[in-house]
């Protein structure tokens, strides 16, 4: 084979396997506004043209907003760069997307209220769609991020991120910014682990300039979450959080249950009826000032554990055991926590304890073994 013939071999081989491994991870064009309309597609804010923020299109009441412009009394901050979109009455954003059939994908995204405390958002592909309420704030800068998770049904698909509210004011509506991309794996349960994905590393695209991690959204199942194998079944989210920015026991990502009983994860695995199990995990801070006393309520089946740290808000983890009996072919795993906490440095933003290296094995023997770690 010639040396050509040899290197498209080898640039075809690269470009299926870009496709098929999530060569899309990361911003998605354009996606963090920093390429702007024509002075002439602009009327004031107000973006005049359906094209006019290249890669993307959109519809409705749309403003390019720069860092620093002051609504009223409000300075609107941009979390990356200088620009940033709002989503005004009805108003929307696309982009088409080159992806992988019978993937999973998770879009992640930053957000601020900008007027009314009940703006939320839809986010829709493959004729999939999920609403992200943001009623509440869990950050004092303003802005959070949000993941939500589709299947791809076919290899040309179309992102759409929309207000659905509608206010006195057309321009009202959340402040969007940094849209990225992440293609997730399946995690599959082994035999050493009953949990799938119990050390949280397949997750969604947590955006390397910001420092709060991603919301994953309430309501959302295991087939489609953004966070695979868990169901978050709460009122309200949990966050992702990356070692970069926060303290993790094990690994590159963890789980931080933000809001008391309203903030849990779980997940459904298969047993055997009467046999016995351990389910083992970690429990501690992110080192984000959550400082105070921190519990986990851990639940397998209809048998619990609470588990408590006291932290200082500088990191730092313990383990926590659950040992059971199973009483059906499978058991429900769920995890919450018992407190609601604020970071003691700004005394405004929900924190909570942090979980991780969820682990459910099978045992001959509960005997000796100690619940609550």
């Amino acid at each position: 084979m010639g040396k050509l013939a040899l290197f498209g071999s080898l640039l075809l081989i690269c470009t299926v396997c870009q496709r098929a491994f999530g060569f899309t991870d990361g911003l998605l064009p354009n996606g963090n506004f920093e390429k702007g309309p024509l002075p002439s597609e602009l009327k004031g804010t107000q973006v005049m043209s359906p094209t006019g923020i290249p890669s993307w299109q959109i519809s409705g009441f749309v403003e390019y907003i720069p860092s620093g412009k002051k609504q009223g009394d409000m300075l609107l901050v941009v979390p990356e760069g200088s620009y940033a979109v709002r989503l005004g009455n009805e108003a929307s954003i696309k982009q088409r997307l080159s992806v992988t059939r019978g993937m999973r994908y998770s879009i992640s995204f930053s957000a601020a209220r900008t007027c009314a405390q009940s703006e939320q958002i839809n986010v829709t592909a493959s004729r999939q769609s999920g609403f992200l309420p943001m009623q509440t704030l869990y950050s004092s800068s303003g802005w959070d991020s949000y993941a939500w998770a589709w299947l791809a049904t076919s290899d040309d698909e179309e992102v759409v991120i929309h207000n659905p509210g509608v206010s006195d004011d057309p321009a009202c509506g959340p402040l969007i910014d940094s849209v990225a991309i992440k293609a997730l794996n399946s995690p599959r349960r082994t035999n050493k682990n009953l949990i799938k994905n119990g050390d949280f590393e397949e997750g969604p695209f947590i955006l390397p300039n910001t420092s709060w991690g991603v919301l994953v959204p309430p309501h959302v199942e295991d087939d489609h979450s953004p966070l695979s194998g868990w169901m978050v079944d709460s009122l309200k989210a949990v966050r992702y959080i990356d070692s970069p920015h926060f303290s993790v026991p094990q690994g590159q990502y963890a789980i931080e249950l933000l809001a008391g009983r309203e903030s849990s994860i779980s997940q459904v695995i298969r047993t055997v009826p009467n046999r016995s199990y351990v389910l083992s995990f970690s429990v501690g801070d992110a080192s984000n000032a959550c400082k105070g006393s921190l519990m986990i309520e851990a639940y397998a089946g209809k048998e619990s554990a609470k588990v408590a740290y006291e932290s200082n808000g500088t990191g730092g983890a313990k383990k926590g055991l659950l040992p059971f009996h199973a009483t059906a072919d499978h058991t429900r795993i769920m995890f919450y926590s018992s407190y609601y906490n604020m970071r003691s440095d700004d005394l405004s933003s929900l924190c909570g304890p942090v979980l991780d290296n969820v682990l459910v094995v099978s045992v001959r023997s509960l005997s000796g073994r100690r619940v609550g770690g």
